[in-house]
């Protein structure tokens, strides 16, 4: 008789924290299948041996119907996310493919549905915001018992700086620095996390909020921390949040009838939004953000890793978008 304790299909695998939970699952003795679009080669990330790769694309009702049917999962968990954030991939992916994967598990029987979403998603206002929603929305309202977990901060989209660091720049905030938090969290430590979705009653059908260990930290405090590792003096460069509202209303005029002028326009907005917004847990009676009304996860800390990158390089974790500055 096998001793797995069961099946999960895991839609994005081949991410930065899709490879972690896949990790996390095969430690634990789940039978881990992974829907990919095409069977991973030299230019795209590995995922972790051990994992039943199956070559179905999430944006097809037919081919994850098929897939689920094949493999009898107990569960989904779903990583899944669009890169850049413009509302047409928000909506093709943070929604449409979500909404697809969802349709897939609930005819195949699926018990439970654990959902990646972001905690910036309490305050909305930009499309891939209202696209996550919009799913979170139809997960609750479905028949599966469902996770939807809202991460903080991951380490990797506050360590675009390292090199800048590393290369004797200043490391760059917005307005003084202080006006925004967060609580990072690794890769590891919220696989984990999402991982004890799985097992854990408490924990289904609920909204979970979840950040790293320690206190929240400013950008300035991120930045003097790098520096303290990297054994410099600290060095700043304060930028205003303005910059994004200028080239807003630079692309304004154009975004009506250009698909780039509106792309930008929307990446304008989303840095603008993350220059002044904190990702922590939102009062919306008090309207403020609430540090410790922000749950705390795992062991990993960001001094450890900008350690590790700093020593080691970015490894496996490539930057992509988070390379802004």
């Amino acid at each position: 008789m096998s001793t797995r304790p069961g099946t999960i299909v895991l839609a994005g695998a081949t991410g930065y924290l899709g490879r972690a939970v896949a990790s996390e699952l095969l430690k634990r003795g789940y039978r881990v299948v992974a829907p990919v679009r095409r069977l991973p080669g030299p230019d795209m990330p590995q995922i972790p041996d051990g994992c039943d790769v199956r070559v179905a694309a999430i944006t097809s009702n037919h081919e994850m119907s098929t897939l689920l049917d094949d493999v009898r999962a107990d569960a989904v968990i779903s990583c899944i996310a669009s890169r850049s954030g413009e509302a047409k991939d928000a909506w093709r992916v943070d929604y449409g493919a979500n909404s697809k994967l969802l349709a897939a598990a609930a005819a195949a029987g699926v018990r439970h549905f654990v959902l990646l979403s972001a905690i910036c998603v309490q305050k909305p206002a930009l499309a891939f915001q209202h696209a996550k929603l919009a799913f979170e929305k139809e997960l609750m309202d479905s028949e599966l018992s469902w996770s939807i977990v809202r991460p903080t901060a991951f380490f990797k989209s506050i360590s675009g700086q390292v090199d800048r660091v590393r290369a004797g720049k200043p490391f760059i905030v917005f307005g003084n620095g202080t006006e925004t938090a967060c609580k990072p969290i690794s890769e590891a430590d919220l696989a984990r996390f999402l991982v004890d979705c799985l097992a854990d009653p408490g924990r289904h059908n609920r909204i979970l909020p979840i950040g790293g260990p320690g206190e929240a930290l400013t950008p300035l405090e991120q930045g003097a921390l790098l520096f303290d590792v990297a054994g410099r003096s600290p060095r700043f460069r304060h930028v205003s949040p303005l910059l994004f509202r200028v080239a807003l209303a630079l692309l304004a005029p154009f975004a009506a009838f250009s698909k780039r002028a509106a792309a930008k326009a929307e990446l304008a907005r989303i840095g603008h939004y993350y220059a002044t917004e904190s990702m922590l847990s939102w009062d919306a009676e008090a309207g403020r953000y609430d540090a410790d009304a922000t749950p705390s996860t795992g062991t990993d800390t960001l001094r450890d890793h900008y350690a590790r990158m700093l020593s080691e390089g970015a490894g496996d974790q490539d930057l992509g978008e988070h390379k802004l500055f």
